[in-house]
């Protein structure tokens, strides 16, 4: 026999629970016609048979209702045990964030550690210097002569062993170096710059402020990234490459509150600083350049977004080579922003390169291969090229069965294939074969299941443009059966919203990758998240923002930085 699954297991039980409760009703009822004849005739011939059937009856009775008390033990036991596989899932999911965050405050840690043992020496070593210039000013007292000489030599030392002279030199300096470089200064800033790494700190505080915003804790992510970027500005100066990374990182939490021109401004300014420091040809410019794209376009500018996109395009292009899977993605974008202008050329041509190049750098089974599809073949329905997008959506249909249940024979069909055969047979067999075989195999795929359930509905509705209504029925209801999820969540007390916000904080957290990082690139395929807005301090608050606040120094404090 093969191994029952729990849910199997109850729903046999309840099974059981109805026909024994059938049975008991049922012996109850020959039971009491059995009394009846007893009581009815004092001496029957066959009495002692009758009492005897009526103690076995009884006997029965007995044992079923056993048997329904054991059933409802066990359905009892059954939901029990969800409620404490749900709980334990929860404590999980919990557990490793905890060993995440308890690892990058471990990293920070040492880090803090370690300049903390540095300028204790830094420190002493000062002390020292203090020591000796007291003393020298005590001698200088009765010596005139000995007073100026020794007062030129503490300037001269004064200026040498200034932090500041070092990292910022003279004028005259710089003027004699930019004359003897044939280098012009800007490829000289990419040259000296191209090595440049985010901070360990900076990532950590890009994914714990990444975190706080898909839950909406704006209140907590907002003050965290502008007292990170006053003391960056303090300690590095506003044109360093830290700044800018760290103006990129509260840009994107301004544009998930929908707050686009406070987001354009800090990536103007990031671009600036890029620029400047880095070169106008490092990737990070163009990086950049996208994220302040797609931000126009989101705003409905899309003309002032396409230089923008084609200059990132460039860019990664030079940089990264056309082949690259980040110039496909730059490609995406770029198709995004012209079909919104009607250019559908463009587009065409943009999308075959970027699928061309995702076929070919990353298997025709990566993700990206389906939504570049998906997105041509929208760009086709928008210009009437209905059998070209239906085309491109059954081969993402057909990739996702196959990659789950092998390849395509008689036996075993897509489900493109059977929504068109039962639109054939609809008048022909009206009893079909159900359903419920092929409703849940998009959910299983290893494909982005999104990407699959968007295939479903867009294919869907191009047949229901067609007249075929029941192949479109039957891709809507397979569409359909992918909601179960949020439902089951919904049961178990977690809303839609809240189950969204998980499942973008996971994808963030997925993506904070140090492109990410580098970056705080926007995807331009998705809408940004609904997050709610904060709610403002009441007067019955007023302990809880004082708490917060605590706790955002105390974060401040532990990413090494000065309040």
């Amino acid at each position: 026999m093969t191994a029952l699954t729990q849910e199997e297991v109850a729903s046999h039980t309840r099974t059981v629970v109805q026909g024994l409760e059938a049975l008991r009703n049922e012996h109850n009822s020959i039971l009491s016609g059995i009394n009846s004849t007893l009581s009815s005739s004092h001496h029957p011939p066959d009495s002692n048979v009758i009492s005897e059937k009526a103690g076995i009856l009884q006997k029965s009775l007995d044992q079923i209702e056993l048997g329904l008390s054991e059933a409802q033990i066990m359905l009892a036991l059954a939901s029990h045990l969800q409620t404490v596989e749900a709980e334990k899932q929860k404590l999980r999911a919990q557990v490793r964030r905890l060993c995440q965050e308890n690892a990058w405050l471990r990293d920070e840690l040492a880090s803090t550690q370690q300049k903390l043992q540095a300028s204790e020496q830094h420190v002493a070593q000062l002390e020292e210097d203090k020591k000796h210039l007291e003393f020298m000013s005590t001698i200088k007292k009765y010596d005139a002569d000995v007073q100026d000489s020794e007062s030129s030599m503490e300037e001269k030392k004064d200026k040498s062993d200034d932090p500041v002279v070092d990292l910022f030199p003279d004028d005259d300096s710089d003027d004699r170096a930019a004359a003897m470089s044939p280098t012009p200064p800007s490829q000289f800033a990419q040259q000296v710059n191209a090595g440049y790494e985010i901070p360990a700190r900076l990532r950590t505080l890009h994914n714990l402020v990444i975190q706080y915003a898909s839950q909406g804790r704006y209140e907590v992510a907002v003050p965290l990234c502008k007292q990170a970027l006053e003391d960056l500005e303090k300690t590095s100066g506003h044109d360093h490459p830290d700044v800018a990374t760290m103006l990129n990182i509260l840009a994107l939490v301004y544009r998930d509150q929908n707050k686009y021109k406070e987001a354009a401004n800090l990536l103007n300014d990031a671009l600036a600083i890029r620029e400047k420091t880095l070169g106008e040809n490092h990737p990070a410019v163009a990086a950049t350049l996208n994220n302040l794209a797609v931000l126009y376009g989101k705003r409905g500018k899309y003309k002032e977004a396409e230089p923008l996109c084609k200059r990132a395009l460039e860019i990664r292009e030079k940089v990264l080579g056309r082949d690259h899977p980040d110039v496909a993605k730059q490609l995406n974008n770029l198709a995004l922003l012209c079909q919104n202008q009607g250019k559908y050329e463009e587009v065409e041509r943009y999308y075959q390169r970027a699928l061309e190049i995702y076929e070919t750098k990353l298997g025709p089974d990566d993700p990206n291969v389906a939504k570049t599809k998906n997105n041509l073949a929208s760009a086709y329905l928008k210009q009437g090229k209905y059998k070209e997008a239906e085309i491109l959506y059954k081969q993402v249909l057909t990739r996702a069965h196959e990659r789950e249940f092998g390849a395509i024979d008689g036996d075993n069909k897509p489900i493109w294939q059977v929504a068109e055969e039962r639109e054939e047979n609809k008048n022909k067999v009206k009893d079909s074969a159900p359903y419920g075989e092929y409703g849940g195999w998009h959910k299983a795929a290893k494909v982005d299941s999104p990407t699959v359930t968007t295939t479903l509905k867009n294919l869907g509705a191009l047949y229901r443009r067609q007249g075929k209504y029941e192949a479109a029925e039957t891709l809507e209801d397979c569409a359909i059966r992918s909601r179960k999820e949020a439902v089951n969540l919904v049961k178990d007390g977690m809303t839609p919203e809240s189950s969204r916000r998980l499942s973008a904080s996971r994808d963030r957290l997925r993506r904070g990758s140090r492109e990410s990082l580098n970056s705080a690139e926007f995807d331009a395929n998705d809408d940004p998240p609904n997050f709610p807005s904060p709610m403002g301090s009441t007067t019955s608050q007023r302990s809880q923002d004082d708490a917060r606040h605590t706790g955002i120094k105390k974060i401040f404090h532990a990413f090494g930085f000065q309040s």
